[in-house]
């Protein structure tokens, strides 16, 4: 094995240290590791400091703007509303119905964490029905998750939009692919919950805790959007158009604001770019109409939690760029040689990065280059990026802590081996059912045809 090998494998496992170090402290640290990273890396092997993510940074920060007015102005608590009738419709559905309005959730609102003001909500439906919380509860946020690459207005979607875009591929184009093969994805993993764990009457560690009395039945929550203030639904609606405008430009280029550049060149705005102004725009509507005061948007739950996410993404994608830059010649030609054979190789890479970094932006933005490098048919790295899904194979994000301390039977858990936790196996369903449908949908709709690299 020859130094330069050997150099990257000591630093791809410092790499794996920072990133590990981040996800045990949560939160901001993982962001603020993957700097540590970047130092470590550029004064101990000399490497060229990687890129950072300005433009998808700057999108979250523009979305949780936006969504932080809505929720300042009660439109979230509106939306929460009509999510508790849903998922109320058919309570003994609710392994499937649940799912499908987080995703929804998500994919509205471009990011995961509206996800917590639903969780409680599938909780006590599925508790009070005699379902087993786990079989909604493990589907539910891996679902939501997989709402980021089907949002026009997430981070991880503005970057896929931008390296596509070189290929004639929009964002209508990527919705094309990935929204079908998510819904079937979420069909399948809430299927596959259906036949997991036994009912609760028969539940050992449910009845132990019962017996303890360490469990407190939830009461039913009742937020009826009638009984909400206009300005609440209101902004809810003004989000939800704001969304749908950035679609409209997405599949109308013509629609685009134009101008003329410095060398005297007519251009349309780009999508990452009009992302950040529609939802700006959005904003000021919420406040201006909403009665949403802007002092309070900044202490919003989405708002901060956008922040976090942003210094989460601007280490960890700088350190992988970092990291990734350095070697790319060693990787590509890596990865190169297994893609050759087997296409669905970078799907693997997809998780797996995923599941190291935590991060479906930062994810997209390491490995889909080298796929477009490699000439994998952009139609087939879209269908292969919902694989983006591997930040669930550890039991380390938020909302995964945040559903197994609400499940007060003990259902949703962590095994005693880490890995055997309850997202596990829906999160590998949908990766599995995700990937083979989009691979289905973009040969019927883009056929089987690859991209020219050449510069």
């Amino acid at each position: 094995m020859n130094t330069d090998l050997w150099l990257m494998l000591v630093q791809g496992v410092l790499v794996l240290v920072f990133i590990s170090l981040g996800v045990r402290t949560c939160g901001i640290s993982i962001g603020l590791w993957g700097g540590v990273g970047v130092l470590v890396l550029v004064t101990a092997f000399g490497l060229e400091p990687g890129a950072v993510p300005i433009s998808a940074m700057l999108i979250i920060l523009a979305v949780v703007a936006a969504a932080g007015a809505m929720q300042v102005a009660g439109g979230v608590q509106y939306l929460v509303g009509i999510a508790q009738k849903i998922i109320r419709a058919n309570p003994k559905s609710v392994t499937f119905i649940a799912p499908y309005v987080s995703w929804v959730f998500t994919l509205g609102a471009g990011t995961g964490n509206v996800y917590y003001s639903l969780l409680p909500v599938i909780y006590e439906v599925s508790y009070n029905n005699k379902v087993r919380p786990e079989k909604p509860l493990a589907i539910s946020p891996v679902a939501s998750q997989m709402g980021i690459t089907s949002s026009p207005v997430s981070a991880a979607m503005a970057i896929m939009v931008g390296l596509m875009a070189p290929f004639g591929f929009s964002i209508t184009d990527i919705l094309a692919i990935v929204v079908p093969a998510t819904i079937v994805a979420i069909f399948c993993g809430a299927l596959v919950m259906t036949f997991v764990g036994k009912p609760l009457d028969e539940d050992k560690e449910y009845q132990r805790r019962l017996e303890a009395g360490e469990i407190t039945p939830p009461d039913p929550i009742e937020e009826a959007p009638e009984a909400l203030s206009p300005e609440a639904r209101r902004s809810a609606w003004i989000f939800i158009v704001g969304v749908v405008a950035i679609v409209i430009f997405g599949v109308f280029p013509g629609l685009r604001p134009s101008y003329v550049d410095t060398a005297g060149v007519a251009a349309s705005m780009a999508m990452t770019e009009l992302i950040q102004v529609v939802m700006f725009t959005a904003a000021v509507a919420i406040v201006m109409l909403c009665k949403a005061s802007p002092a309070r948007i900044p202490n919003s739950k989405i708002f901060i939690s956008g922040v976090v996410s942003v210094v989460a993404l601007f280490g960890i994608a700088w350190m992988a760029n970092t990291f990734i830059g350095a070697h790319r010649e060693i990787i590509v030609a890596g990865l190169g040689a297994m893609a050759a054979q087997y296409p669905v190789a970078i799907a693997f890479a997809l998780f797996a990065v995923a599941a190291m970094t935590t991060s479906q932006s930062s994810t997209t933005l390491a490995i889909i280059p080298i796929g477009l490098t490699l000439g994998v048919p952009p139609q087939y790295l879209i269908a292969m990026w919902p694989a983006v899904i591997g930040i669930y194979f550890f039991p380390a994000n938020g909302s995964q802590i945040a559903t197994i301390n609400l499940d007060q039977t003990g259902t949703t858990k962590i095994g005693k081996f880490v890995l055997n936790h309850s997202f596990f196996l829906p999160m590998v369903v949908c990766a599995v059912s995700a990937v083979a449908t989009g691979f289905v949908v973009a040969t019927l709709l883009y056929g089987t045809g690859g991209v020219d690299v050449s510069p």
